[in-house]
């Protein structure tokens, strides 16, 4: 039975610890957070995942031998050659991509500007899907614009409207058909008032004299040929700036992969976005390192992470039975 370190309680992750567990390994799940789940915790309404199932999950984790450490994250606590000392064999890796992206427009720094990340961990790890029993602190607007057309976006908007905001739009640069969330995510979003604004392009957030959000300036578009992902351009209508009335603005336009760990373990390779490219077998460039998930091939859906995690954990099994595992 091999000792095993899982860096990162995500999706990818978990399916790797549970594996690992059902195949006779020890793994040790080091998590930054405080719960387990990783997006799924923090990123996913609890309209759309009870908090319950995933203490469910974790519980039967837990019961198959898997270990559980959180507030540990990995490089600034605890590094990853002490890990090695310590008698681990193999270390798996799958720590996400937890970094928002931001516009970068004028007065992207006012007060009442969130990213998507920080506006639903405040609503999902500090409870303020429970308001008012948890006063959490979130400012919700009464006039609420989220920029961006993805899954993301659309948790975003309705957790908005949950937290009372009166009027939430979302506004996009393309039209509904290019809108990366899946269509019964819009469905549920315009159902529940969320308005699509389509074919605008933000410029600029406008602020008070206190600095707080007071409107977002955007310039209608029209679509052009299409890009190298075969998606219509959005070309910008000069002439066509025009104000929209806001107090507080949700980016929800993407993530990148989460830094922290590689700049504590320099000898991990990355790439220019900050991924860590792998093998087929999802071995990093470092022997008995592997990586999964988001942090290897970006933003996609949970269970393209949780399929790598899995894959991961084969492999692991295998190479731990070669040769990995001596010494």
């Amino acid at each position: 039975m091999y000792d095993l370190i899982i860096i990162g309680a995500g999706p990818a992750g978990l399916a790797a610890a549970a594996d690992l567990a059902l195949a006779g390994c020890r793994p040790t799940v080091f998590e930054a957070l405080h719960t387990s789940g990783g997006v799924l915790a923090y990123g996913i309404p609890e309209f759309r995942l009870p908090k319950a199932i995933l203490a469910r999950e974790a519980a039967d984790l837990e019961a198959l031998g898997v270990e559980f450490r959180h507030n540990m994250p990995i490089g600034p606590v605890l590094g990853v050659e002490q890990l090695r000392q310590e008698g681990y064999k193999a270390i798996f890796i799958g720590t996400g991509a937890g970094l928002p992206v931001f516009m970068g427009v004028p007065g992207e720094n006012s007060k009442n500007v969130y990213s998507a990340n920080e506006f639903l961990t405040r609503v999902n790890l500090m409870k303020a899907w429970r308001f008012p029993e948890y006063d959490t602190p979130v400012a919700v607007g009464k006039a609420v614009a989220v920029v961006g057309g993805g899954n993301v976006a659309m948790d975003a908007a309705r957790s908005a409207l949950r937290l009372g905001a009166e009027r939430v739009d979302i506004v996009y640069r393309r039209t509904r058909a290019e809108l990366p969330a899946r269509q019964e995510e819009v469905e549920h979003a315009e159902e529940e008032g969320v308005r699509l604004l389509e074919l605008l392009k933000p410029l600029s957030v406008r602020a008070n004299n206190e600095g707080w959000v007071c409107g977002l300036e955007v310039r209608r578009c029209e679509l052009g040929e299409p890009d190298a992902r075969g998606r219509p351009r959005p070309m910008e209508i000069p002439g066509s700036d025009h104000m929209l009335d806001c107090d507080q603005v949700i980016v929800a336009i993407g993530n990148n992969p989460n830094p922290l760990l590689p700049r504590f373990f320099p000898e991990l390779a990355t790439d220019k976005r900050g991924n860590i490219p792998v093998d087929p077998n999802g071995m990093t460039n470092v022997d008995g390192v592997f990586a999964g998930g988001d942090i290897v091939t970006g933003a996609a859906t949970v269970i393209e992470a949780m399929g790598a995690g899995k894959r991961a954990a084969a492999a692991m099994v295998e190479w731990l039975k070669a040769d990995g595992g001596k010494g």
